[in-house]
């Protein structure tokens, strides 16, 4: 279905912050002069509304009078998310005082399920009361469900020692670091009873610690191989995620019933491709025992071009070789054999380079520079391979464990998008995220609309952070670009604005052109972000291999294709869409998971895993939030 955008004063498309008014002609010049490179906050429209006070003083105008402002007071200044200092859940002790049935004088469940119910001493039950257990609030409600009946036999307890069962569990529990997890938040103390002491009441005490122990830690262990150990949205103000609700009610009894414990409890780990490759790099990395095989250095203090010689020449051979694709080194095996150590960088060379930089989505020109280098060398340490893999499991179980067999993921650290089909990677293109200081958000949505010569409504840290300081100097500006401005609703010229004033009633907009700093088209997935793919007039961004440039929304190097690709339709009908020069919105047939992601390791289409720069930091983040839920966890009782 086609729909046009309506020209009404109250309406705003969903498009990093574009406010809807009436068309006025496009100008040659626009902000982009400026702004040189279209860089857009990617949120809704949103306008300072309060000024400090300053020095008394008038001059009319639409947006209100000076009101006492000083026009020479520091101008304000919009600024974007914050990181956090993480904040770990509550653990809280478990309500353990109903856990001994005063109705039971001899004995109760059966423990083995033989139909023996004099297995379980009804003594031994009571001490499950005395039992001192933390943990929270999901997993507290889980162990009071299941001991609160007493029904429910022990699991992980027979007669007067503990059981295969629970040998097995914890076995899976050490095992915990193979998925990305940390053993050391599972690990449980088996009961160090002395057979010599006759003491019954210290064997039981000890053997009910350890069922509650246990059970808690096999929970926990469920609970955060589904969801992940810690919640993102408590990083920063970036991330932005429905964390999932993982249903414990059932665990305690399939791990009871289950005829091969450890496998249950090991298959609640995530299975899909994705996590899959993760885990068998992670394998791989820690059986390397400190080193992924020898270490290829590549030495330049120059960028090498071809035709130029260096002794590098070999070892950058022999890193490619490594570190290159099957597909690569296949295509390549008759210039990878034939190479006698030779120091000139010559054509057969210089096209295996650039199909490795190609591969690795860097620019294919057959320069080597240091990012080159970095890819074709591994980049990291492998003890910092571990921990971007480790980081990117635990965000892997964020997202929702199939990603779909239609689906659009964009990476930010490797600047790329990749459009899914029928399970299978068939478009991928560059891309351009945010800035350092406007950084593209971390969340998931759904593609629903593509909208065709679009209006740029200029977000609210656009309008104050750089607009602002030319409009106190000349009102006049935005008008000589050729921009519409509206008031409370009503077009005006941006002359008659006072920018002194409030501008909370003010929007302002770029209409269609070919300046557009939104280029031909967006592809919208509607957000509280107001972030969204677009085309961009910049397009030499793209050539660049650090691709952090934009104000947070992520432009595409073939938005066209990328259009065609969700709408189902042709890259000609895309262009038929655009040469009509109307501002116009389609919507895609059926809505297509998209995920704004953040990985500095993922496997591409062939399934091995490539690392990336950690271009906002996050990683350290997370790598913070790990500590301080270990800590918290260490601190039971």
């Amino acid at each position: 279905m086609t729909f046009v955008l309506k020209s009404a004063a109250s309406a705003l498309a969903i498009s990093c912050g574009v406010a809807v008014m009436s068309a006025v002609p496009a100008h040659a010049y626009t902000l982009m002069d400026m702004l040189r490179g279209d860089r857009q906050r990617t949120q809704s429209t949103i306008f300072m509304d309060q000024m400090p006070p300053g020095r008394v003083g008038s001059r009319s105008g639409v947006g209100g009078s000076l009101g006492g402002l000083d026009p020479e007071a520091p101008l304000p200044k919009v600024s974007g998310p914050r990181y956090y200092t993480y904040k770990t859940e509550t653990l809280q002790f478990v309500d353990t005082g109903r856990f001994a049935d005063p109705v039971v004088t001899g004995a109760v469940a059966d423990v083995s399920g033989s139909g023996d119910a004099s297995a379980e001493p009804a003594v031994q039950r009571r001490f499950l009361a005395q039992a001192k257990v933390r943990a929270n609030a999901d997993v507290a409600k889980a162990l009071e469900a299941y001991y609160g009946d007493s029904r429910n036999p022990l699991v992980w307890v027979e007669g007067n020692q503990i059981n295969d069962r629970a040998k097995s569990a914890m076995l899976v529990l050490a095992d915990a670091s193979f998925v990305g997890l940390d053993p050391a938040d599972y690990a449980v103390q088996t009961p160090d009873i002395d057979p010599a002491n006759p003491d019954p009441a210290f064997r039981d005490r000890a053997l009910t610690q350890f069922e509650l122990d246990l059970s808690a830690k096999v929970l926990a262990f469920v609970q955060d191989t589904v969801r992940g150990r810690i919640d993102p949205n408590k990083i920063s103000g970036y991330h932005d995620f429905q964390r999932k609700v993982v249903n414990l009610a059932p665990v305690l009894k399939l791990s009871r019933m289950s005829p091969d414990v450890g496998a249950y409890i090991a298959s609640r780990s995530p299975d899909s491709p994705q996590f899959q490759a993760l885990k068998a790099e992670l394998a791989k990395l820690r059986a390397a025992d400190g080193g992924n095989g020898e270490r290829i250095v590549v030495s330049l203090d120059r960028l090498l071009r071809p035709g130029d010689s260096s002794p590098e020449i070999a070892n950058i051979v022999k890193a490619i070789g490594k570190h290159g694709s099957e597909t690569l080194n296949t295509d390549h095996a008759a210039t990878l054999a034939a190479y006698a150590g030779s120091i000139d960088y010559s054509p057969d060379i210089v096209s295996l380079v650039e199909d490795f930089q190609k591969e690795r989505g860097l620019k294919p020109d057959g320069v080597i520079g240091q990012a080159t280098v970095r890819a074709m060398t591994g980049g990291d340490t492998n003890a910092s391979k571990i921990d971007k893999l480790v980081v990117a499991m635990e965000q892997a179980r964020w997202l929702p464990e199939d990603l779909g067999s239609r689906y659009v993921m964009i990476n930010q650290p490797a600047y790329m998008v990749y459009y899914h089909n029928d399970g299978k990677e068939q478009l991928s293109m560059r891309v351009v995220v945010g800035g350092k200081n406007n950084q593209t958000y971390f969340f998931d949505d759904e593609i629903e609309t593509v909208e065709f010569n679009p209006f740029w409504g200029v977000p609210q840290s656009i309008i104050i952070n750089e607009m602002l300081p030319k409009l106190r100097s000349d009102p006049n500006y935005l008008d000589q670009l050729g921009y519409e401005v509206e008031v409370n609703g009503h077009a005006v010229a941006s002359s008659s604005v006072d920018w002194y004033g409030s501008t909370n009633n003010v929007s302002v907009r770029q209409p269609p052109s070919s300046d557009n700093a939104l280029g031909e088209l967006k592809i919208l997935f509607p957000n509280s972000h107001a972030i969204y793919m677009h085309d961009t007039p910049s397009k030499s961004f793209f050539k660049r291999d650090m691709r952090a440039l934009s104000h947070g929304c992520v432009r595409l190097a073939d938005p066209r294709a990328m259009a065609a690709a969700v709408l189902g339709t042709t890259v000609d009908d895309i262009a038929k869409q655009i040469a009509s020069g109307q501002n116009h919105a389609v919507r895609v047939p059926q809505k297509i998971p998209v995920y704004v992601s953040y990985f500095t390791a993922w496997p591409n289409k062939d399934g091995v895993v490539e690392y990336f720069d950690d271009v906002y930091g996050r990683d350290g983040y997370v790598d913070k939030a790990f500590d301080a839920t270990s800590k918290a966890r260490g601190a039971q009782i």
